[in-house]
């Protein structure tokens, strides 16, 4: 769980070097947009060196945050320059996911220890005409796993957060995939929510957010009444190919109840 005021502290201790070959790994990683202004690269970039910084310093397999804000001006620069920190974090097996959701950054590292990836991601809309789902997520994307290169965009309006700040757009590969939410019971116990669909061209919401359509076998309709059944936060990981079987055995090896939709 993030502590915002040790990673504003690491961001300190941050080189000018160390930003400037940050910049330049962004731009291998990612296509940054030319309207990115030099100041909210050069904040990302220190973010970003400083995420890895701290997940060194503790070791971790996977983390989540969230901050509201308290006019505090280093924090608030800290979390308005995350997300690409976070892009790549996830994307070399330390899955990061906003809004303290820690059950689901443990479905996102399930998928990503599979090999499938394990993008964050939550329900836009539903398209009833070509009958698909509309899913994605701002903050972090797993660019391991997208269609094509990440876009890096400048939002004025920075999705549900204070200021403003660079954002990642990109959508999860065409073909098979699978969802993937650990929930919980009535009784306090977790189990493992799965779906297995097809992620479809067509279009997408291009407000520099991940985003992608999604197909189920049993329709979309039926795909969100049962889904939602089993009582799942709204956010779920998203990773490439159908894996359902795996998720199978790994609920046998945990002892958690599996309930697959489609």
């Amino acid at each position: 769980m993030l502590e915002v005021e040790e990673l504003a502290s690491l961001r300190k201790t941050v080189t000018t070097e160390q930003v400037a070959e940050r910049i330049e790994h962004f731009k291998d990683q990612f296509d940054v947009q030319a309207d990115c202004s030099p100041e909210d690269l050069q904040e990302s970039s220190r973010t970003s060196v400083a995420m890895d910084l701290l997940a060194e310093k503790y070791k971790l397999g996977s983390f989540a945050y969230y901050y509201k804000g308290t006019g505090n001006k280093d924090n608030e620069d800290t979390i308005s320059s995350i997300i690409l920190g976070n892009s790549l974090l996830t994307a070399r097996g330390i899955p990061v996911a906003g809004e303290y959701e820690i059950k689901n950054v443990q479905a996102m590292k399930i998928m990503d220890s599979f090999g499938a990836g394990g993008s964050f991601t939550e329900y836009y809309a539903m398209d009833f005409k070509d009958d698909v789902v509309l899913m994605g997520h701002d903050g972090p994307g797993h660019i391991a796993i997208a269609e094509g290169k990440t876009k890096v965009k400048p939002l004025k309006v920075y999705h549900g957060k204070v200021g403003r700040g660079l954002s990642v757009e990109m959508s999860v590969k065409n073909g098979p995939v699978t969802l993937l939410s650990v929930a919980e019971t009535k009784d306090g116990k977790l189990i493992l929510l799965v779906a297995e669909g097809e992620s479809v061209k067509g279009p997408i919401l291009q407000i520099g957010n991940t985003n992608s359509r999604y197909r189920f076998s049993i329709g979309a309709r039926r795909f969100v009444d049962a889904w939602n059944l089993n009582g799942p936060a709204h956010h779920c990981a998203v990773g490439i190919g159908h894996i359902a079987d795996k998720i199978d055995k790994l609920g046998e090896l945990l002892d958690m109840a599996v309930i697959r939709v489609c």
